[in-house]
Parts: structure tokens; C-alpha cells; sequence
């Protein structure tokens, strides 16, 4: 098994959310799949250096049906906000790329570079064709403190999990937020699976600490089949599967 068929990304349309390494993840799904589509339905920071081609238009499937092969992987955004990021396009748009027949990635919340999150009310905008949505953490998360510096919406987070701003983040907090239907689970379709991501396990002791994310996440979600560990940055980004 490799990345891509670990996280069932390998057709139809994926959608990343959460932190600790969302564009990492879009970017190692872009270079391992068949022709894919990137795009966002949230800002999106400048991702022409790990594409072919970004084409900037109101009509993402017309761009997608006029390209040729060496313009995969393509991204699409509706225009660039400012020099560091593009706009994001409204999620029907984004719905109606399913129709291409190419695998879509899809950037479908914001994390301020943040190694947790979990979302607020108006997060994660998610296409209503979305096939599989991929939560993701940073293992490095834990054993820091529930704090602006690693965590986005620290209130939030610890609403999920019962820790006050400030306490030490365990194995078992990120569990519950990324298995809770206000957390790493919110807004998934009908129909779709969610494969949560544990990234930067870059060492045997963040290996242990996922797989503790892992197991304790899949006793709290059961709808989820899996929980993939991976160290994104690397050459062979899996390093294992937790399966229920």
C-alpha cells in the first residue's frame, strides 16, 4: 500500500482539512496521482512551484477539458488575492470538477501553519461530491502546550477535549478532536470516507505517539477505517496504517 491508496485519494475528489501539514499533503497526492486537479474552496497560498500549470478563471472544468497531459497536475483558483495567496472557488464549483474524470485535491480549510485545529462554524467547506476527506494533525502536537503557538482556535480545541488553555496536549485530546463530529469529522457527506492523517511522525518515539492518536481515535469514530502515520517531507512519505 502506498500513500495515495492509503488515504483513498486515488480517484474521485479529496479534501484535506485540519493542520500540521495540509499543503504538504495536497502536494505529495499531486505528484503521485494520475493527472490530478488542485484547487480550494478557502484561501489557498501560491502552490505554482509543486504543479505544472495554475490557471487563474471562472471556469474550472473549461480549464481542466482544454488542457493538455503536460499541464497535469493543473491547479485552478477563481484569482489571486494578493501576492502570497489565491481566492478559493464557492464548493458547487468545485462540486461540478467531479465531472472531469480527473482525481480533484481540494484545500477545504485554513490552519495559519499551526501543527492542530479544529474548526469553526463556518469550517470545512466541503464540495458536496467530496468522495474522501482527510483530517489532518502533527504529531508534533503533542506534549506542547494548548496554546496559540501550536494549536488554531485553542477554544475550541478545548471545548473538545475538557484541557484548559495552557495544559500539555496528549495523545488521547487529539483523538477527540479529529473523531468528533464538531472536530476533525465536521460537515463530512454523506457517502464519503474520512482517513485521518497523522503527519511529521519523523522518529520511533512520534511513531509510538500516533499510533496512541490512532487507536484511541478509531475506539471513538467508527465510522473511520483507518489512521495513516506519515512523514510527508520524506521520499516514501507512509510509514504505516492503523486499520481498524
Amino acid at each position: 500500500m502506498d500513500i495515495v491508496d492509503a488515504l483513498e485519494a486515488r480517484d474521485g475528489t479529496t479534501c484535506v482539512v485540519g493542520a500540521g501539514g495540509k499543503k504538504t499533503a495536497m502536494a505529495t497526492l499531486a505528484a503521485r496521482l494520475d493527472e490530478p486537479v488542485v484547487t480550494a474552496t478557502v484561501r489557498i497560498p501560491i502552490f505554482d512551484d509543486w504543479v505544472a500549470r495554475v490557471a487563474v478563471t471562472d471556469d474550472p472544468v473549461a480549464a481542466v477539458a482544454a488542457a493538455d497531459s503536460g499541464d497535469f497536475p493543473l491547479g485552478v483558483v477563481p484569482e489571486r488575492e494578493r501576492e502570497d495567496r489565491y481566492r478559493g472557488y464557492d464548493t458547487a464549483v468545485v462540486a461540478d470538477l467531479a465531472a472531469t474524470d480527473h482525481p480533484v485535491v481540494v484545500k477545504a480549510d485554513g490552519a495559519r501553519m499551526r501543527e492542530f485545529k479544529a474548526p469553526d462554524d463556518s469550517e470545512p467547506q466541503l464540495p458536496r461530491t467530496a468522495d474522501t476527506v482527510v483530517p489532518v494533525v502533527s504529531a508534533h502536537a503533542v506534549g506542547r502546550p494548548l496554546d496559540g503557538e501550536t494549536v488554531h482556535r485553542v477554544d475550541r480545541v478545548a471545548a473538545l477535549t475538557g484541557r484548559d488553555p495552557g495544559e500539555t496536549i496528549g495523545p488521547g485530546d487529539v483523538a477527540k478532536v479529529l473523531a468528533s463530529p464538531d472536530g476533525g469529522l465536521r460537515g463530512v457527506p454523506v457517502g464519503a470516507t474520512a482517513v485521518p492523517l497523522v503527519n511529521k511522525v519523523d522518529d520511533d518515539h512520534l511513531e509510538g505517539t500516533a499510533r496512541e492518536i490512532a487507536e484511541a481515535l478509531l475506539a471513538l469514530a467508527e465510522d473511520v477505517p483507518r489512521v495513516v502515520l506519515a512523514e510527508l517531507r520524506a521520499d516514501d512519505p507512509l510509514v504505516g496504517v492503523v486499520e481498524r
